[in-house]
């Protein structure tokens, strides 16, 4: 009976651990449960991507998923360039429409919850609404924003007319940098921020030297030697006067004007009187067996005195002084920079800011709540004390926490001081995805350019001939949008390969 009793107990003593064995075990597995069910997912839409998001990942949601354990982010790309890799060549591949694309993943069954674009596209969504007014939650968390770079925040709030519906927590911008020696040697006071093109280009005047390859340039908008006069005009002043080549609709040329006229006034005569350089600046027989890492660089190597830059160009410069006594015939350049010109018209818009990365809630999104704790985090003061001392390529929005490159000391609020110029409209884009001949109306003002440089044509006839092509070249697209151009503008339609074409 003692045996008996001692057997129960054993047994007894098995089944009552065996349940508290499974009372354990079914707590566990309860509570993974709960913690899957407690999991978030969060969809972030990107204008672009596909086979490998890591860099998106490394930049901007790692430490977010490792400090938020319970939210999962998946990165859903709005046109996924993966497509393009796997093209055999027998499609002609149109240019992807980035709105549309990005409106499909804001909306249907699964839509995202935050989405990532340039100020032209969010100015857009906007527009349409689909997109959420950031200020409320900002009042009512007491999120701080003044200390943003007001460039950045202004620049976002202009699209919004005044209210916030997006924040970014990096930039890109230019500055004009010049060199002190240049100048000191001339006994010629240095630009200052805020300058207008006009003071610069006076100033530019009076410190260009020298003849031949000697020559030093007052002004350049690049400092990469053979860059396009033509282009560098378009893209660095015309911009922000938003002038435009055709009227919205591109169906009549507006080039032939006294605004148009005076640029190429300007231009043209800086040209001819070797203040700016040409696309041959810098460049001579035997220029290969001379080379040096900065021979290609017209400002590292003396020839200009002043040029448009983007803030990156600070590490190359420092990078090219600490390494001049290995550069054959380089001395280490005395810099400084201030804001980009601005036009009398508009005194606080200039540069080139670029806002690449804004954050929105979408308005259909599924977990507003967390799309928000999300964007706070990185748009945070410890995102941007984090990113201010890895990120060479973009600056921080954060004012507190910008500082000078590698201990240098320069102007570094030159870089913000102005506001970005206005976004383009995404439906330029579409525009041109839709009629791919409109790139050759522009390109082809190329030539009318050069024959004044040349001292072929005035600016007023020139830009006459460059209307009157423009417009028969117009009226061919609109009859065939599909119509392209050769370079003398005569018109063809392409074959499906895209390869080649039927002319008129």
């Amino acid at each position: 009976m003692s045996m008996r009793r001692g057997s129960f107990r054993k047994i007894t003593t098995a089944l009552l651990t065996a349940t508290l064995a499974l009372g354990l075990l079914a707590g566990c597995s309860g509570g993974k449960a709960a913690d899957k069910e407690q999991e978030k997912v969060l969809r972030i839409g990107v204008l672009y991507g596909g086979y490998d998001d890591s860099y998106f990942r490394q930049q901007y949601t790692d430490v977010y998923e490792f400090t938020h354990q319970k939210v999962r982010i998946e990165i859903v790309p709005a046109v996924d360039q993966s497509q393009y890799r796997y093209s055999d060549g027998t499609e002609e591949n149109q240019p992807p429409d980035y709105l549309d694309s990005i409106k499909k993943i804001m909306t249907g069954g699964n839509p995202v919850d935050i989405v990532v674009t340039d100020t032209s596209v969010l100015n857009q969504l906007i527009q349409e609404n689909m997109v959420k007014q950031l200020d409320p939650m900002i009042q009512e968390d007491k999120f701080d924003t003044a200390d943003y770079v007001p460039a950045v925040i202004e620049g976002i709030k202009d699209l919004g007319d005044g209210k916030l519906y997006a924040l970014t927590p990096s930039f890109t911008s230019s500055a004009l940098f010049y060199n002190k020696k240049i100048f000191a040697d001339a006994g010629v006071e240095p630009p200052t921020d805020k300058m207008t093109w006009d003071d610069v280009f006076n100033l530019a005047r009076r410190v260009a030297k020298g003849e031949g390859k000697d020559r030093v340039y007052g002004f350049a908008f690049s400092r990469y030697q053979g860059s396009d006069p033509f282009y560098d005009m378009q893209s660095n002043y015309l911009n922000a006067l938003q002038l435009k080549t055709y009227d919205d609709k591109a169906e009549m040329m507006t080039v032939n004007s006294p605004q148009w006229i005076k640029v190429w006034e300007t231009m043209s005569k800086l040209v001819k009187d070797k203040i700016i350089p040409d696309s041959s600046a810098g460049m001579s027989d035997g220029a290969m067996d001379q080379w040096t890492p900065i021979s290609g660089d017209l400002f590292l190597s003396g020839k200009v005195a002043m040029t448009i830059g983007d803030n990156y160009y600070i590490s190359e410069i420092a990078d090219a002084n600490n390494n001049a006594g290995k550069i054959k015939n380089f001395k280490a350049v005395d810099w400084d920079i201030v804001t980009v010109p601005v036009h009398s018209e508009k005194p606080d818009v200039g540069g080139n800011i670029w806002l690449g990365s804004t954050f929105a809630i979408n308005s259909a999104a599924p977990n507003p709540e967390t799309a928000w704790d999300f964007i706070k985090f990185i748009n945070g003061p410890d995102w941007a004390k984090l990113k201010s001392r890895s990120n060479s390529y973009e600056m921080v929005a954060r004012k507190s926490f910008i500082e000078p490159k590698q201990g240098l000391d320069y102007n570094i609020q030159a870089f913000y001081l102005l506001k970005p110029t206005p976004p383009t409209d995404p439906k330029d884009d579409k525009m041109f995805a839709e009629k791919p001949g409109l790139y050759s109306v522009t390109n082809i003002g190329r030539n009318y350019y050069q024959e004044v440089l040349e001292n072929k044509k005035t600016p007023e006839e020139a830009l006459k001939e460059w209307e009157e092509k423009g417009n028969k070249m117009l009226l061919e697209i609109k009859n065939n949008p599909k119509t392209q151009f050769q370079e003398d503008g005569t018109p063809y339609i392409p074959n499906e390969s895209g390869t080649s074409g039927v002319k008129y």
